[in-house]
C-alpha cells in the first residue's frame, strides 16, 4: 500500500511539474515575442505576396526584413529551449507537427537570410530562393498554426473536464500577448507609411495650356496619350541614370546613353527644326514631333509656349529623349503611327523619384533594396510581351501628316513597319523564318544584367545569359559624334559596321545571307577600244535590310552611287557622285532620296514637312529588290605623252596592265550620310563647318583592257594578282 501511495504521489508531482512548465511556457515573454514575431512575419509575408503595390506595402517589406532579423535570436533561443524540453517525450501527433513546423521554419529563415543578402549587395534576388521562402511561409502557417491550435484545444477540453489548473488561463495570456505583438507591428507599419512624405507630383497641364485641337485631345497632333488622360509629372518618366547607378542595369544604361532613343530630343537638328515649326505654325504643332522625339516634355505640357528653343523642351528630363521609363511604360499601341500609343504611370518605389546627386546614401540604399527585394511590381509593371513585337515599334516608326499639319490632307511619310510587314522577312506564325525588328536592331549580347534571359522568346531561355542590346544600332553615325555622348566612339563604330553589313548576329545568321547589307555589282565589258563609248551598269541590291533602304526621313538622308574611272597612271577620266570640300555632292548623281513638295510645288528642303503635300521624286530599295544605275562616257584617245590631271582626293589601288595593254580602272561605291549639306548649312550656318560623315556601305571594282584589237567579250569580273 505504501508503494502505491508513493507511486501515486510521484505521478502527481510530475504532473504538477509539467503543468508548471506549460504555464511558464505560455507566460514566457520569450514565447510571446517569438509567437508574435512569427505572426507578424507570416501576415506581412502574405501582404507582400498578395496586397497591391503601395507605400504601406513597401514599408511592410522593410519592416518584414528588419524584424525578421531582429526575431532571429529570440526565436532561435525560444525554439532551442522548447525542443530540449520536449524532445524526450513520447511522440504524438502534436509533437510531430511541431517538429515539421520547426524544420520548415529553419528553411524559411535560411531563405530569408539569403534573400536579404542578395537584395542588399547583389543585383537581383534568386527566384528559386524566393519560391522557397514563399512555400515555407505557407508551410509554417499550416503546421505551426495547427500545432498551436491542437494544444489550445487539448487544454480547453481539460478545462471542460474539470481541470482547475492555471494552464488555460496561461494559454489565453499567450494568445493575447501574441496578438498584441502582431498588431503592434502592424500599427508600426501604418505609422511609418504615414510618416513617409512622397514627392508631390504635378500631374496637371499648365493653366495657360492651349487646347488647340480640343479639350479631349490635349497632346494632338501627336496621337500619344496617357492612360489617365492627364499630364504626367516629369519625374515619373525620367531618371534613367538611376537604373544604372543602382548597380542593376549598368550595362543597358551604358548602351542606351549613346543611342538615338536617348538623344531624340537633344539632337540639335531636331531642336532647330522644332523651333522653325513653332515659329511658322505655332508651338502647339510641335506636339506632333514630341510624341516620338520628346515625350517627357509633351506629357508635362511643355510644348505650349515659344520664345526660344528651350521653351519647347524646358523640362529637366528632356535630355533623356525616349527614356527607359517612356518605353517600358507603354501599355497599348496602334500601327497607325505618329506615336499612337497609350502610356501609363509606371510603378515608382519609395525614394526612387527623389533621386539626384545629393540624395543620401541611406535613401539610395533603401530604394535599391526595395526594388530588388520586392521586384514583382517592377518586373510586371515594366516588362511586357508587347515590347517584343514589331507593332510596338510601329507606333513611332511609321509617320504621316494630315490636315492638322499641312492644311491639305493625309500624306504618308516614313513607314518602316509596313515595309517590313510586306517584305520577305515577315512570315506570320513562323518565327524560325521571320526576322523582327528587335532581332536586328537589338541583337543579343552576353550579359550579367538582371534582365538577362527571356523564356518568352521563341529561341531563348530564362538562363541564356544574354540581353537585348539597347544601343538600337541603326544608321545615325553623325549625332552621337556631334554631341560627344558617353560611348559615342563605340556607337559610331558599330553603326558603320552595321551599315556595311559586317555586324554578325549569330541567332539569325541562318535567316539571311552574309556580305553587305546593300550590295552592288558593276557590269562592264572585259575589253574596249580607245575613243568608243563605254556603257557601265551598277546593280544595287537590298540583301539584309528589313525595310526600305535608305529609310527614315528621306528628305534628309542621302545614299548615292559614286563612280570613278581612272587610267593606269591614276589620271581621272570620269566621275559622278563625288563630294566636294564643302560637303556637296556632285550634281547629277544617282541618289536614293525623296523630294517632297509643298502646295506650290516648291521643294521641301529644310525638313519643313508641315508644308508637305506630296513628292515629285522618290527612290528607295524595297527589301530583297534591286535597282540599276546606268552610266556612259567616252574612252579618250590619249596621244603619247599627254596626260590628264589627277584628282588627288580620289585614290584606289591600281593594277599592272595585262600583256602590256592599257587598262581602265573603275570603282563604284554606295555611300551614305545622315544629313545633307544644304540642310546642315541652313540649320547651323555655313560658318559652323559641320559636315555629316560619309560611310561606304559597299563597293566594287573592275579593270577593262583598252586595246585597238578589241575582241568581243561578255561582262565579267577581272581579278588580277
Amino acid at each position: 500500500m505504501a508503494e502505491e501511495d508513493f507511486s501515486h504521489s510521484n505521478s502527481d508531482r510530475w504532473s504538477q511539474v509539467r503543468q508548471l512548465a506549460r504555464i511558464q511556457g505560455w507566460r514566457s515573454w520569450l514565447s510571446i515575442l517569438a509567437g508574435g514575431g512569427l505572426g507578424f512575419l507570416s501576415l506581412s509575408g502574405l501582404c507582400i505576396l498578395l496586397a497591391p503595390f503601395s507605400v504601406a506595402n513597401q514599408v511592410n517589406v522593410l519592416l518584414h526584413t528588419v524584424l525578421g532579423w531582429a526575431f532571429l535570436i529570440p526565436c532561435a533561443w525560444y525554439l532551442a529551449r522548447h525542443v530540449l524540453r520536449y524532445w524526450r517525450r513520447p511522440l504524438s501527433h502534436i509533437l510531430i507537427l511541431g517538429y515539421i513546423g520547426l524544420a520548415v521554419l529553419f528553411v524559411c529563415a535560411i531563405s530569408g537570410i539569403v534573400l536579404t543578402f542578395q537584395a542588399a549587395v547583389g543585383t537581383r534576388i534568386s527566384y528559386g530562393w524566393d519560391t522557397v521562402h514563399i512555400v515555407t511561409t505557407f508551410a509554417i502557417l499550416t503546421f505551426v498554426l495547427i500545432h498551436i491550435l491542437l494544444i489550445a484545444l487539448r487544454d480547453r477540453k481539460a478545462r471542460e473536464a474539470g481541470d482547475t489548473s492555471l494552464v488555460p488561463e496561461a494559454a489565453g495570456h499567450f494568445g493575447r500577448g501574441v496578438l498584441a505583438v502582431t498588431l503592434g507591428s502592424v500599427v508600426l507599419v501604418v505609422l511609418l507609411a504615414y510618416a513617409y512624405r512622397a514627392p508631390l507630383l504635378h500631374n496637371e497641364l499648365p493653366d495657360d495650356y492651349s487646347y488647340k485641337y480640343g479639350k479631349d485631345r490635349p497632346f494632338e497632333p501627336s496621337l500619344a496619350r496617357t492612360a489617365s488622360g492627364q499630364a504626367m509629372d516629369v519625374r515619373l518618366l525620367s531618371g534613367s541614370q538611376s537604373c544604372g547607378t543602382a548597380g542593376c542595369h549598368e550595362e543597358i544604361v551604358k548602351e542606351w546613353e549613346a543611342s538615338a532613343h536617348r538623344y531624340a530630343a537633344m539632337d540639335p537638328s531636331f531642336q532647330k527644326i522644332q523651333a522653325n515649326m513653332a515659329q511658322q505654325n505655332g508651338p502647339e504643332t510641335t506636339r506632333y514631333c514630341g510624341g516620338c522625339h520628346d515625350p517627357i516634355s509633351l506629357f508635362a505640357g511643355a510644348k505650349n509656349l515659344f520664345t526660344a528653343v528651350e521653351d519647347l523642351s524646358p523640362v529637366k528630363g528632356y535630355q533623356e529623349g525616349v527614356s527607359c521609363l517612356v518605353c517600358h511604360s507603354v501599355r497599348q499601341v496602334d500601327v497607325k503611327g505618329n506615336a499612337n500609343f497609350v502610356i501609363a504611370e509606371p510603378p515608382r518605389y519609395m525614394f526612387e523619384i527623389e533621386f539626384d546627386e545629393k540624395q543620401s546614401e541611406t535613401k539610395r540604399f533603401l530604394r535599391d533594396f526595395l526594388i530588388r527585394s520586392y521586384p514583382r511590381p517592377h518586373v510586371n509593371g515594366l516588362s511586357k510581351r508587347l515590347f517584343k513585337t514589331p507593332e510596338y515599334c510601329a507606333s513611332c516608326h511609321k509617320q504621316f501628316i494630315d490636315k492638322q499639319i499641312n492644311n491639305v490632307g493625309w500624306v504618308q511619310l516614313q513607314n518602316q513597319y509596313d515595309n517590313w510587314k510586306e517584305s520577305r522577312w515577315n512570315h506570320p506564325g513562323e518565327p524560325q523564318k521571320t526576322i523582327e525588328c528587335r532581332e536586328c536592331h537589338m541583337r543579343l549580347v552576353a550579359s550579367e544584367d538582371p534582365a538577362r534571359g527571356d523564356e518568352q522568346d521563341y529561341n531563348r531561355t530564362v538562363d541564356d545569359g544574354k540581353h537585348r542590346n539597347h544601343r538600337f544600332i541603326g544608321a545615325n553615325q553623325f549625332i552621337p559624334a556631334l554631341l560627344k555622348l558617353p560611348g559615342w566612339e563605340e556607337q559610331v563604330k558599330l553603326t558603320e559596321k552595321w551599315l556595311q553589313g559586317k555586324q554578325e548576329v549569330p541567332e539569325i545568321a541562318h535567316k539571311w545571307q552574309t556580305g553587305p547589307a546593300v550590295g552592288l555589282e558593276m557590269i562592264v565589258p572585259a575589253r574596249a577600244k580607245p575613243g568608243e563609248k563605254l556603257e557601265v551598269k551598277v546593280i544595287i541590291t537590298s540583301n539584309k535590310v528589313g525595310h526600305d533602304f535608305p529609310t527614315g526621313p528621306l528628305d534628309i538622308i542621302q545614299s548615292w552611287l559614286e563612280l570613278v574611272a581612272m587610267d593606269q597612271q591614276g589620271n581621272v577620266l570620269y566621275t559622278t557622285g563625288t563630294v566636294d570640300s564643302k560637303g556637296f555632292i556632285q550634281p547629277g548623281t544617282f541618289m536614293f532620296k525623296t523630294e517632297p513638295v509643298d502646295q506650290q510645288g516648291n521643294l521641301i528642303d529644310r525638313h519643313n514637312l508641315w508644308e508637305m503635300v506630296g513628292v515629285r521624286h522618290r527612290r528607295a530599295l524595297f527589301p530583297g529588290f534591286s535597282d540599276t544605275a546606268e552610266f556612259s562616257f567616252q574612252i579618250p584617245v590619249k596621244p603619247p605623252g599627254q596626260h590628264r590631271a589627277k584628282a588627288q582626293q580620289i585614290t584606289f589601288p591600281l593594277t599592272a596592265p595585262p600583256h602590256g595593254s592599257e587598262t581602265l580602272h573603275l570603282r563604284a561605291r554606295l555611300l551614305y550620310r545622315k544629313i545633307d549639306q544644304y540642310l546642315l548649312n541652313f540649320m547651323f550656318g555655313e560658318e559652323a563647318g559641320l559636315t555629316s560623315p560619309v560611310t561606304e556601305t559597299a563597293s566594287d571594282t573592275r579593270i577593262i583592257e583598252i586595246s585597238e584589237s578589241k575582241q568581243t567579250a561578255a561582262s565579267s569580273r577581272w581579278v588580277i594578282d
